[in-house]
């Protein structure tokens, strides 16, 4: 392939291609991983262990390349090219002191892995945050200045953060537990507020998955002694972890109050006031996260409108880039409408969602097709079998 044709998908010109391509050989092992895994380079070849997956689709070859290029500035080049790159370059060795250049690497991974969880799911690329986790984990180990330790805790948290709701979203439960664990004390200790509000939030909801609500609702309750810190999107948040806390216990009149109050916080919301790691939080997620909250009293019989009318929404309403969060809400709009409404209308949207589920790596929603599924059953429906979206 010439570099004309590389460059091309990359926007990048021939010349920047070739002074890519004829530089030093790179050492972070996730663009390694990344090049390797899209050129299909045998694994016996590498001195590093690949993701578990046994192909990655055409269709996601391109979706490959642009990451690369957009956000690690680096291209791809021939695999014979690449196999001599993979087999000269090792691991980084960890840094004697860590300063604000290494930082802003961390937060910026932590940002393109979070991007790449909410598109894709977090199922093929998981091994690559935990490699990358357990290097940012080292530089705390580093000298670094006063000013600058708590920047480091902060942007650790918040890589271990992500890394943490990518094994939740594999529903490697231990996994989440422990780097949820880090994330908190990394948040903690730097003193960041916002950082630890968010990383509460995702663990109540990992406890609701995982069928501790009351410990959900511990860690809610944890992150609004803060509230007064925290901006209107983040509180919102917060209210909508809180409704679904509430959902589950059966509690519709507390679950109706915190929908009510994420709705008042979310009317308040400024985006430029939020941090990076709030800006997914839009107008589709909050009547997704509120429709999730209300969707286990609706198929109870309370609220079945207002539920439908925000899951539909969330639906309609997410971009491309939070396809998780669309295809999730999809599959519960159509347990809904399954549970409550006409079967047929719950199959065509069914159909929709596992259409969707396919272009997925998350277990989490393999485990809402199959409450789908019960769902169906019980109303003698059949839907076709998914492919597999671990």
């Amino acid at each position: 392939m010439s570099q004309i044709q590389v460059g091309q998908w990359l926007d990048l010109s021939q010349a920047q291609l070739s002074r890519i391509e004829n530089g030093p050989a790179p050492e972070t092992l996730s663009k390694l991983v990344k090049w390797a895994t899209v050129l299909r380079i045998p694994p016996d070849l590498l001195w590093f262990k690949l993701p578990n997956v046994a192909t990655v689709e055409p269709v996601d070859r391109q979706g490959f390349l642009r990451v690369a290029a957009a956000t690690a500035a680096t291209v791809i080049v021939s695999p014979d090219r690449l196999t001599q790159m993979l087999s000269q370059a090792r691991t980084t060795v960890n840094p004697t002191r860590v300063g604000a250049v290494e930082i802003k690497q961390i937060h910026e991974a932590a940002q393109l892995f979070a991007r790449w969880d909410a598109t894709y799911g977090g199922g093929l690329v998981r091994d690559v945050v935990v490699a990358q986790l357990r290097v940012a984990v080292a530089y705390l180990k580093a000298n670094c200045s006063a000013r600058d330790r708590a920047a480091l805790q902060m942007a650790v948290g918040s890589l271990a953060h992500t890394a943490a709701f990518m094994a939740f979203d594999a529903c490697a439960h231990d996994d989440a537990n422990s780097m949820f664990a880090l994330a908190l004390d990394c948040a903690e200790e730097s003193g960041a507020v916002n950082l630890r509000a968010k990383i509460l939030s995702s663990m109540a909801r990992h406890a609701i998955w995982t069928g501790r609500n009351h410990d959900g609702l511990g860690y809610v309750r944890r992150a609004f002694t803060e509230a007064d810190k925290l901006t209107a999107t983040e509180r919102a948040m917060l209210h909508t972890t809180e409704a679904r806390v509430h959902a589950k216990l059966g509690d519709v009149p507390a679950t109706l109050t915190s929908v009510a109050n994420a709705d008042r916080d979310f009317s308040r919301c400024v985006p430029g006031n939020d941090p990076a790691w709030m800006r997914y939080y839009d107008s589709a997620q909050h009547a997704g996260d509120t429709g999730h909250a209300l969707f286990d009293i609706a198929v109870h019989g309370s609220f079945i409108g207002e539920a439908r009318d925000r899951l539909t929404a969330a639906v309609d309403g997410h971009a491309d880039t939070a396809a998780r969060s669309r295809t999730m809400s999809t599959i519960k709009l159509a347990s809904l409408v399954m549970a409550t409404g006409d079967p047929d209308e719950a199959t065509t949207i069914a159909n929709q969602a596992l259409g969707r589920a396919r272009d997925l790596k998350s277990q989490r929603a393999n485990e809402d097709i199959a409450e789908l599924r019960r769902y169906a059953h019980r109303a003698k429906v059949q839907i076709p079998t998914p492919a597999t979206t671990t």
